[in-house]
């Protein structure tokens, strides 16, 4: 007789919180499992899931506003993410504890650095890194736009200022590579204007590796990231066409390939307009695309090898209503689960048009929505979502919240979703 094990471990936060939930009238032996661990039985059904949402933060203009990047978590347990408005103006750096207390690490003032549409990251040295659009001391009135460090403290300094030549309006964030190296991309600046990849150090030492010339190679790229085989992957737009089209490879040395170019209407079934890719433990590399798809215009989940073989594994507005959201800006995580985790900008036929969805979809593109924001609770999440330490999901959404600031849509969120099974069978 297989003998049955009981949960071996607990690492979300019990839903004591929700008032009414049923959840709270279980006896100890019906205990919550979360999707970490197993109740393994040899003839036990699937548990049941369910979804558990919290407001962990509203932003309100003096503390930033409007969260375009993601957010990481530092080797603390706290997160740190940026805003690109908000504080005296310019954007900010912020931390906020797994509790929700906001604290608002940097103020840009503009000459040294605004605008920083991207996220952090936190480097070997345990510092933060980052890119702002704008300001620097270059390019007046507006600045070309800085790489910054910053410490866990909010201590910042400027590591560069572009000049146009070297690049200007980094719009992606920054990867730190193998070699201890950061990389990154430029929106525009360059040869003719077109944007470009560059490698820098952690003392500000800039090299630009590919200017891009608009034409084979592309223009305006974004999100890139290292493989395992090295070599770097990023988005592009083809000849100035206004959608991110391509994707394309580059070694550490600058040389470029495109390898896969998407249809150039924003109706086209494998696509336009994708976001950054990840690479899952498959080896291959999974994202969206923020239009297209077989459903007219409202993006898609999709799978390519490194050799640019790609397949559609989803179209969004597949489901009724167009429950399962579409036009997803951010990129998509693998959790611990093997599935990967994701978010969408819109929900086109419900009541709040863009406040999109929280969802799961399988490496075989089986989807299901996990959370569906209602402008109080959040609109429109820009970037994806990132597994913590307890196993949850963290993110922002670039409005919603505190309705009565900003404009009518507020100064968006920080927002935590827990998956939890409930496991009859389980035992103390």
């Amino acid at each position: 007789m297989t003998k049955l094990r009981t949960c071996d471990l607990f690492i979300l936060t019990p839903p004591h919180s929700r008032k009414g939930s049923s959840l709270g009238k279980l006896s100890l032996p019906a205990m919550i499992c979360t999707v970490a661990f197993f109740c393994a039985a040899a003839v036990i059904a699937a548990p049941a899931q369910s979804v558990f949402f919290t407001d962990l933060a509203n932003f309100d203009y003096t503390n930033g506003a409007n969260p375009t990047a993601g957010l990481v978590q530092g080797t603390d347990g706290n997160f740190y993410g940026t805003t690109p408005y908000g504080g005296t103006g310019n954007g900010t750096v912020f931390k906020i504890t797994p509790s929700g207390t906001l604290t608002t690490l940097y103020d840009f003032a503009g000459s040294d650095g605004a605008i920083p549409f991207s996220g952090v990251l936190q480097a070997s040295d345990g510092n933060f890194y980052g890119t702002t659009w704008g300001g620097g001391t270059n390019c007046a009135p507006y600045g070309c736009g800085t790489v910054f460090k910053v410490t866990p403290e909010g201590v910042l300094t400027t590591l560069h200022s572009f000049d146009d030549n070297d690049g200007a309006n980094p719009y992606g964030g920054l990867v730190q590579a193998t070699d201890g190296n950061f990389y990154g991309t430029t929106w525009i600046g360059g040869f003719n204007n077109n944007g470009t990849v560059f490698k820098i150090t952690s003392t500000g030492t800039l090299t630009t590796l590919h200017r891009f010339n608009g034409f084979s190679d592309g223009t305006n790229p974004v999100g890139l990231m290292q493989a395992t085989d090295g070599n770097f992957y990023g988005i592009a737009a083809e000849t100035n066409s206004g959608y991110y089209s391509t994707i394309f490879k580059m070694t550490p040395g600058g040389v470029l390939t495109i390898l896969y170019t998407f249809c150039q209407q924003p109706n086209c079934a494998d696509g336009s307009s994708p976001n950054g890719l990840i690479q899952a433990s498959d080896g291959n590399f999974y994202a969206t695309t923020y239009g297209g798809g077989a459903n007219c215009c409202y993006g898609t989940v999709f799978k390519m090898t490194l050799a640019g073989s790609l397949t559609t594994l989803y179209s969004f507005c597949s489901q009724p209503n167009c429950a399962d959201g579409g036009n997803p800006l951010g990129r998509l995580l693998q959790s611990s689960d093997g599935n990967l985790y994701g978010t969408t900008s819109s929900t086109p036929s419900n009541q709040c048009t863009h406040c999109g969805t929280v969802f799961k979809i399988t490496l075989t593109g089986g989807l299901t929505t996990l959370h569906t924001f209602d402008w109080t609770h959040g609109l429109q999440p820009e970037a994806g979502v990132i597994q913590a330490t307890d196993g949850n999901f963290y993110g922002t959404t670039w409005g919603g919240g505190n309705l009565n600031a900003c404009t009518i849509d507020g100064c968006g969120t920080v927002f935590r979703l827990g998956l939890v099974r409930i496991c009859a069978t389980c035992r103390p």
